[in-house]
């Protein structure tokens, strides 16, 4: 969870691929993971569409003069001819290759839609997994958190400038901490899936309910990590927040606030947030799957060689992670979905159909370079990351991450090009984010110019 997110964060830490970039990202804080998902979205978008070369910070900046419209693409080579088989092999092998029990890949084109899967969803059994299929998205969930919270400001029932401690007391610095710096990620308040004791805690009882309380009582015991506004790091903990902060404001539970701001409006029967006591997912759903305990996931931890060579040699299989209570996670990263559903929200989301028009752009231009240093790189604002590819194409979007699962959800809207990956393999043995390593694979089959694949870095032993 530490990105219950996965793009590089988007980790669980990152619930997300996102996983604190400084600490940097990607479980819980897995920083390192979160930013190499940010190194494989840069390394391999920052080729499309130039004819020259030249990588993202040598790119002109992006207007956010308006809400993002699904224009044209600029020409007939702005996408390649998607060719199902050979998206087929691609994932096939990437999945022999990491040893993904199961992945899916849906791809929404102005050519066509594709899904493409491979594997199955239990081990040991045939049964593959198709768009309909439910699975933990981790992450991604900040983006309804984020969007919930925007349509309270889009009501005036709050404002991005308010001090969270006019919501929910005793935050460290409360007084000083807005509510515009929990969504941005620049709160400088400790993430709770970094701290070793949560990973202990859910090892020891994987069915234990946590409330936000308790998760937000780990964080609070650490110190904060740095002043607020003044640095970008993923953290778990300011979404933990406001969760919070959407139940104060709409007096029910955070589950019946994303089904009745997001999912009905939009016509999402397929995404849900599961009350906290609940363990299972419903069915059609995948197992999910993580190689040792809950650090690995959470904590950014490398797989020592000789788990790495008894897992290859097939005498280490992978614990079944699918009924861990997902209630740590929550508003960072909590809901189960399918990902048919997930690219048409990921798509209205980008598009413009959630909010007013003056609140998309307040959405647009909340973000903000993740690394100062490279203001055309990686970007994040509220609950969502951008990264352009080249001057007519960019894509938003999000990961996420948890034990037993991998995702990553985007939308360019310069080409229409909507894309969901996940698997049920949190990390491969070498420490891959698994939805990033078929990220790239994927852009590949889709894009021109696409650099190969970078030799992974090594993964840091602390956080």
């Amino acid at each position: 969870m530490a990105d219950f997110s996965i793009p590089d964060r988007p980790k669980i830490r990152d619930f997300s691929v996102h996983r604190q970039e400084n600490e940097m990202q990607r479980g819980v804080g897995r920083p390192q993971r979160r930013r190499r998902l940010g190194q494989v979205m840069r390394l391999a978008v920052c080729v499309v569409l130039l004819s020259a070369a030249g990588c993202a910070t040598n790119l002109p900046p992006e207007s956010t003069g308006s809400a993002p419209t699904a224009t044209a693409p600029a020409g007939p080579s702005a996408l390649k001819t998607i060719d199902p088989a050979a998206l087929q092999a691609t994932v096939d092998a990437t999945v022999k290759e990491l040893l993904i029990p199961g992945a899916v890949v849906v791809l929404r084109t102005p050519q066509g839609d594709f899904t493409t899967v491979s594997g199955t969803t239990l081990l040991g059994a045939e049964s593959p997994p198709s768009a309909d299929t439910y699975f933990r998205i981790a992450s991604n969930t900040k983006t309804m958190t984020a969007a919930v919270i925007v349509l309270m400001a889009q009501e005036g029932k709050l404002q991005f400038t308010d001090p969270i401690s006019r919501y929910v007391p005793d935050v460290p610095n409360g007084e000083n901490i807005t509510i515009a710096q929990l969504l941005t990620m620049r709160s400088g308040l400790y993430d709770y899936t970094s701290a070793p004791e949560l990973s202990a805690a859910l090892d020891t009882d994987p069915t234990k309910v946590w409330t936000p309380q308790e998760v937000l009582a780990i964080a609070f015991r650490h110190p904060p990590n740095f002043p607020p506004g003044t640095e970008y790091a993923y953290c778990n903990t300011n979404y933990a927040l406001l969760g919070l902060v959407a139940e104060k404001i709409d007096g029910k539970p955070l589950a019946a606030i994303f089904q009745d701001r997001l999912f009905a409006p939009q016509g999402l029967q397929q995404i849900k947030l599961p009350p906290s006591d609940s363990n299972s997912i419903p069915d059609p759903y995948s197992h999910g799957y993580m190689y040792g305990g809950s650090a690995f996931a959470l904590m950014d931890i490398p797989y020592p060689p000789d788990m790495q060579a008894a897992a290859r040699a097939g005498t280490l299989q992978p614990t079944d992670y699918t009924n861990q209570n997902p209630s740590y996670a929550s508003a960072a990263g909590g809901a189960v979905a399918t990902a048919d559903d997930l690219a048409t929200w990921i798509r209205a989301l980008v598009e413009g159909r959630v909010f007013n028009a003056d609140y998309q752009r307040q959405w647009l231009d909340s973000l903000q370079p993740e690394d100062p240093t490279t203001p055309n790189g990686q970007q994040y604002g509220y609950g969502i990351t951008q990264q352009r590819f080249a001057p007519n194409a960019s894509m938003y979007y999000h990961g996420g991450e948890l034990p037993g699962f991998n995702s990553f959800i985007g939308y360019d809207p310069a080409n229409k090009v909507t894309l969901v990956i996940w698997t049920n393999l949190t990390v491969s043995l070498d420490g891959e984010h698994t939805a990033n390593a078929l990220l790239l694979k994927v852009l590949d089959q889709v894009y021109p110019g696409i650099p190969p694949a970078p030799p992974a870095a090594p993964t840091p032993t602390t956080r």
